[in-house]
Parts: C-alpha cells; sequence; structure tokens
C-alpha cells in the first residue's frame, strides 16, 4: 500500500507551480508564492480555509479572484502530476515480484483521481482507495482495510509506504504492518512509535520491500 501525495508524486511542486501560475495570472506579487505555499501545508490546511485567507488577502485586488482561488484550492495543481521514472520502475519490480499494488491517498474523489491518471498510475497499479470514497482517512484501519480488500490479499506481507508519520506511518503501526517512512530530508522525531524501515525514495523503499521478501 502507497502514498501518494509527495510519495509517488510531487504534491508540493506540484501545488507551489500552480500557485505560481495563478499569482501570474491575476497580476499579483510573485513574492507572496512561499506564503501561498506555507498556508497550504502540503495539503492539509482544510481547504476552505486555504480559500477564506486568498481571498481575504485578495478579493480586491485580483479580477474574478473567486474563480481563480477555486481553481487553485481544488485543483491542487493536479494538471502537473507526474512520475518520476525510477518510480515507475519500482511499481513494475513489486507487481513482477508478485505484489499487489495499491494506493492509499487522503482527498477528494475528483482531484485524486485526476492526479493518479495525470500522472499515469492507472496502468502501474492494482488500484486506489480514496478517503473521501470510503469515509475513513488514514490513518484510520478502515482505509486499509478497504485497500487490503480491494487487493484480495489480506495484510499478509503487506507494507505500508509514505511520507507522513501521523497518517501512513501510524496507520501501519495500529495495524502492526511493517511499513517504509520516506523521509524527504526529515528527521524521525516520534518516540511513540517508529516505522520498520527509513528511505529516501519509493525506489529505495522498493528495494527494501524486495531484499525482506
Amino acid at each position: 500500500m502507497l502514498d501518494l501525495d509527495n510519495t509517488l508524486i510531487d504534491r508540493d511542486e506540484m501545488f507551489r507551480r500552480a500557485a505560481r501560475q495563478f499569482l501570474a495570472r491575476h497580476n499579483l506579487p510573485a513574492i507572496d508564492l512561499d506564503w501561498i505555499v506555507r498556508l497550504d501545508d502540503s495539503g492539509y490546511t482544510p481547504r476552505d480555509d486555504v480559500a477564506a485567507s486568498l481571498l481575504a488577502r485578495y478579493g480586491r485586488s485580483a479580477p474574478r479572484p473567486a474563480a481563480g482561488v477555486d481553481a487553485l484550492v481544488t485543483g491542487g495543481g493536479s494538471e502537473y502530476a507526474a512520475i518520476a521514472p525510477a518510480t515507475a520502475r519500482a511499481l513494475r519490480d513489486l507487481r513482477t515480484a508478485g505484489h499487489r499494488t495499491v494506493v492509499v491517498t487522503n482527498g477528494t474523489v475528483a482531484q485524486q483521481t485526476d492526479k493518479m491518471i495525470g500522472a499515469g498510475l492507472d496502468v502501474l497499479v492494482d488500484g486506489w482507495v480514496i478517503s473521501e470514497a470510503v469515509g475513513a482517512k488514514k490513518p484510520d484501519p478502515a482505509i486499509f482495510h478497504a485497500a487490503a480488500e480491494l487487493a484480495d490479499t489480506g495484510f499478509a506481507g503487506a507494507w505500508i509506504v509514505g511520507d507522513r508519520d501521523d497518517s501512513d506511518i501510524l496507520g501501519a503501526h495500529r495495524l502492526g504492518l511493517n511499513s517504509v517512512w520516506l523521509r524527504r530530508g526529515q528527521v524521525w522525531k516520534r518516540k511513540d512509535f517508529c516505522p520498520t524501515r527509513q528511505a529516501d525514495s519509493v525506489s529505495e523503499a522498493v528495494e527494501t520491500i524486495l531484499s525482506v521478501r
């Protein structure tokens, strides 16, 4: 089971590109880019809060600001979704080794599906489970149970790969599953649980999984 945002795809870079385009399109200060990125917080700030803050800042200075804000907030840069060649190879390696691969992601069905299809993941994985569709968000065990049911494999030999300690790795911990945490330049700080392994990329995570099988 693999996370989507900032694991299989670089969600932060996608949003940054979309935010840069938003500023340019509405003749707004380019220097505000970092403020918008911080406001977004990798997608973890509630979308309504992001929209409200953007409208409060730009509502009087940009033509048709609501339309631009809505496109940025609901789209999240999905038009820039792409998967790195090394990540695509790693997913193919998992399949070749007999693993079933399911993406487990928090978000809306429309946005997350657009990202996965846009990145070409629909031909690289066996399926996906989106929180809005199943009514449960990571780290709730229910979303991982839905993924296991989709894969038709149960949890035997399952791994969870992701970049978030509070959703991906915590979810694995609650279920007693092996996990690989993608560091993304960070250091693991939690004391109450820890990942089985750590990696700097999906390809490294897959190498780890295949080496212990």
